[in-house]
């Protein structure tokens, strides 16, 4: 591993929890965008050391469940959210509107806070995840909502799902909270660590 392009206190998460699944939406093209996005390239998540070890906490505690983490996104260089940020203001690219943001105007993401134009994904303590039941073929427990869906339904609060879906909600949350997360109100799936090591540095090295 070339360790040379992450600053210091930044680790890849599979070297300190192997067992985290991984599917890095923004280096392939199942994402909002439809295609990879600036800065992504390899399918790693990146973090903070003190992120990635509470992580490792709550895989160890889900495992004894059979249960376990897939993560979306961890670090995101800063290259990648002015792609975003350009991406929602080119309204002649529509191609996810009907999976990613049905209800909501893509040119009022930025504002309805979907998307931002400084994210704490880049500074390297904020994750996307959801749970996985622990045996091959790793099925995503039901959370109402795909991942990167802009709308109300994705609020870990979201009532209208059902009894079921908003318990694995109440699970994730509430392992996450353990374990010195704090949820996001408009994601179910977006964490960030209380206490992060650099709270105000946005970063740009790519994920490679």
């Amino acid at each position: 591993t070339n360790h040379r392009t992450m600053p210091d206190g930044f680790v890849y998460l599979d070297e300190v929890t192997p067992s985290i699944k991984q599917d890095i939406r923004y280096f392939g093209v199942n994402n909002f965008l439809g295609r990879p996005v600036n800065g992504y390239h390899a399918n790693r998540a990146i973090l903070t050391k003190s992120a990635a070890s509470a992580l490792k906490a709550v895989q160890e505690e889900l495992s004894k469940f059979g249960l376990g983490l897939l993560v979306f996104d961890a670090y995101r260089p800063q290259q990648a959210v002015d792609d975003f940020v350009a991406w929602s203001k080119d309204n002649k690219d529509m191609k996810s509107k009907s999976a990613n943001y049905p209800q909501v105007p893509k040119n009022t993401l930025i504002s309805e806070g979907f998307i931002a134009e400084y994210s704490g994904h880049s500074r390297g303590s904020t994750i996307d995840l959801t749970i996985v039941s622990g045996n091959p073929p790793f099925k995503q427990l039901n959370m109402g909502t795909r991942f990167d869906f802009f709308g109300s339904e994705s609020r870990p609060n979201y009532a209208g799902i059902s009894s079921q879906q908003r318990a694995n909600r109440l699970l994730l949350q509430n392992i996450m909270i353990k374990h010195d997360f704090k949820p996001y109100p408009q994601e179910w799936w977006h964490f960030t660590l209380n206490n992060e090591p650099f709270p105000e540095t946005y970063f740009n090295f790519p994920v490679r």
